[in-house]
Formats: structure tokens, C-alpha cells, sequence
């Protein structure tokens, strides 16, 4: 069992989670504030907490480059499917540091404690998830790390710092959610290929997924509503002000009907991409 750093509050935990270079520390920090924090022995501010940095701790490994510079590899070759899993190991590293942000950049806001429940939950999956597909990675004769990446997830988060209804706007119901619309497709072409190991993985994160963007369908309707806002019209105006790149169809309706997204949702982001 890896030796942890005191954990003196939620915000305190997240904060260094966030920090942490090492990526085992991340995950396992992440993990153990979600467990205390679900079982109310953490406050959720202590004057002692560190401050929050502008950007996550990380190892020197990936090279981060723009998404343009990004190769594309067919998945019918084992480098294929690594750099499909590396792509998906970077991105889930990045949702871990992004649900963690959520909580300890917004302590300070109105909102119950079951949003930090939500969000906390959200956090120890997404630690879940990278720890799957990095060991995955491994099994293959690869690791995180060995490849470039791109930084295109860290900037939403950058840009949405000041406004809690658009960072839910931004990475929940449009980042997260685009996730539920390509991963069945990965899945059936990782099945195509015989390798079921990483289909199965998949299959758990697209499972979860749903649920992380409920959380943010769930808290981002709570907002709109305490500000008597149109939450179809405000997510538009949001998305426009906040977002940058294309929204394209098609999109997963059945998943993201279970997740709470209503078509009003859709006719935005499609509108918005097409204005």
C-alpha cells in the first residue's frame, strides 16, 4: 500500500491529487480522499490547504503536441490499438484532474454536499479507468507515456476556471458526453480484431461514463434553476462563449437519454456547430 500525504479536507485531498506528478500518488490520492470524503470524515476546507495550481501535476513522458499533429493508425494493427488505448489513458488522466478541479476550484460554492458526493465518485472511476487501460497498455508491450499527446482536455478546464455552470457546460455535457457517442464503435472495432481484453475495458468506462455525465446533466439543470435560466438556451450561449471546436452528429441518443441529455440539448450543440 503506497504512503500517503495527510489528507487534512476534501479540497485539501483534490488540491494535491491534482499536483501530483506521480501518477501512481494521483490516482491513489484521488481515490482515498473520495473514500474519506464518503464516509464524512473530511471537512471541506481546511485553512492549510495548498493552493491551487494552474495546471496538473505530471510525469516528464507524454510529449504533448496540438491535436492537428495527432497520427491516426488503423485498429487492426497492434500499434493501432496502443495508440487508441494511449489516446483513451491520457484522456481519462486528464478526466481524473478534471472532476478533482471541479471540487477544489468551487468549495466556496451554494451548492449541497451531494454535488461534491457526485463529483467525488466521478473522480474515483475516472482514477479506475486510467489504472485499467495503462495496465492494458502494459500487457502490450507498451506504457504511458510512450507516445505523444495532446492538451486540448486541460484547456477547457482553463477556460471554464471562473464559471461553475460552464465547466459543467464544457466538459460533462459536451467533452464526457462525446465519449458515450464513438466509445460503442471502438468497442465493436477492438471486438473485430479478437482483442476482447480492451473491448471489455471499454464496455466499463462507457458503463461509468453515463453516469459522470448524469452528474453533470443533474447539477448543471440545478444552477439554471436557482438562476431561473432556460437550461437549453443557457447551455447554447455557453457552449458558444466557452468552446472551442466542432459539435457534429451523430450522436448516441439512447445513452444519452439514460444520462439526462434531452434533444433540446442536441439542436444546441448542432446549431452551434453549424453557426
Amino acid at each position: 500500500m503506497m504512503s500517503l500525504p495527510p489528507i487534512e479536507s476534501l479540497r485539501g485531498g483534490a488540491t494535491a491529487a491534482i499536483a501530483a506528478a506521480d501518477l501512481d500518488l494521483k490516482t491513489a490520492l484521488a481515490q482515498e480522499t473520495a473514500r474519506r470524503w464518503f464516509s464524512r470524515t473530511l471537512s471541506i476546507r481546511s485553512p492549510r490547504d495548498p493552493a491551487l495550481a494552474d495546471r496538473p501535476g505530471r510525469p516528464d513522458k507524454p510529449e504533448l503536441i496540438p491535436p492537428k499533429h495527432m497520427e491516426k493508425r488503423s485498429l487492426h494493427t497492434l500499434k493501432g490499438r496502443v495508440a487508441l488505448l494511449h489516446a483513451l489513458a491520457h484522456i481519462e488522466l486528464n478526466a481524473v484532474d478534471l472532476a478533482l478541479d471541479i471540487v477544489a476550484r468551487f468549495t466556496t460554492e451554494r451548492v449541497p454536499h451531494s454535488f461534491f458526493d457526485g463529483w467525488m465518485q466521478v473522480a474515483f472511476e475516472e482514477a479506475k479507468h486510467f489504472r485499467l487501460v495503462r495496465d492494458r497498455l502494459r500487457e502490450l508491450g507498451a506504457e504511458y507515456g510512450d507516445l505523444p499527446a495532446h492538451d486540448g482536455l486541460w484547456q477547457a478546464a482553463h477556460d471554464t476556471r471562473n464559471d461553475l455552470t460552464a465547466r459543467l457546460a464544457v466538459v460533462p455535457l459536451i467533452l464526457e458526453a462525446r465519449g458515450l457517442d464513438v466509445t460503442p464503435v471502438l468497442q465493436a472495432k477492438m471486438r473485430e480484431t479478437g482483442d476482447d481484453r480492451s473491448a471489455d475495458i471499454l464496455d466499463i468506462i462507457y458503463n461509468d461514463e453515463k453516469g459522470h455525465v448524469a452528474v453533470g446533466a443533474k447539477w448543471f439543470r440545478f444552477l439554471c434553476a436557482r438562476e431561473r435560466k432556460d437550461p437549453s438556451a443557457t447551455f447554447k450561449a455557453l457552449v458558444r462563449a466557452n468552446f472551442r471546436g466542432p459539435l457534429k452528429p451523430p450522436f448516441n441518443d439512447v445513452a444519452r437519454a439514460e444520462a439526462g441529455l434531452t434533444p433540446s440539448f442536441y439542436r444546441a450543440l448542432v446549431s452551434v456547430s453549424q453557426s
